[in-house]
């Protein structure tokens, strides 16, 4: 997909977007790290990719195509093959919320890792939606991962009894960190910057 921008316009955004990136990864990676004793994320897991609608901004998509362009050529088909079967299928699909594997998950890790979306980067904390009272947990507590230790299945919420027979210092949080927010204006006003229009990954192909 070619970039709406010019090119002078669009390398500094790049540029920019960087920064971002950084200082978000370095804020992510403090909230994991106070939420470690429930964070269960592994290399190898990816149950985070394997059923999703992974909602991708402009500029994420044209970054996740330079970490893709890079890739060797045999690993670069293998995603060109999944991105033609995601699409056959959506094409046929009849309900009414599409999910789907992500593209460029190959042998259960992202062939396009240090490239990957912010919701890549943001997924596993529990987080707070704005208008939203209760906090949003991670599907993949109910699959004995993240926040599984102080997480009830059946009534799907977190437990103060859980959390106090841990012995845990720290307790579970809820932070800022759903997609709306870190992709907002306030970050494109800050840093310079415009993700652009946002629709599912699979829609940009």
């Amino acid at each position: 997909m070619k970039a709406k921008f010019g090119l002078t316009l669009f390398v500094n955004m790049i540029q920019n977007y960087l920064t971002y990136l950084d200082f978000i990864n370095k804020k992510l990676q403090k909230f994991f790290e106070a939420q470690s004793p429930y964070i269960f994320c592994q290399k190898g897991c990816a149950k985070c990719c394997q059923d999703g609608e992974y909602p991708f901004s402009q500029i994420e998509f044209d970054y996740i195509l330079k970490g893709f362009t890079a890739l060797p050529k045999e690993t670069r088909y293998k995603i060109l093959n999944n991105i033609a079967e995601i699409k056959l299928a959506k094409k046929n699909f009849t309900g009414d919320k599409f999910l789907y594997r992500c593209p460029f998950l190959i042998d259960n890790e992202c062939a396009v890792y240090a490239h990957r979306g912010i919701i890549c980067r943001s997924f596993g904390l529990i987080y707070t939606v704005e208008g939203e009272e209760k906090p949003k947990i991670p599907f993949c507590a109910y699959k004995g991962l993240n926040y599984s230790n102080v997480f009830d299945t059946e009534t799907g919420i977190m437990t103060t009894e859980k959390y106090k027979a841990l012995n845990i210092p720290q307790e579970p949080l809820a932070y800022n960190v759903s997609y709306d927010f870190l992709t907002g204006e306030h970050f494109e006003k800050m840093y310079n910057f415009k993700f652009g229009d946002k629709k599912p990954l699979i829609d940009w192909f």
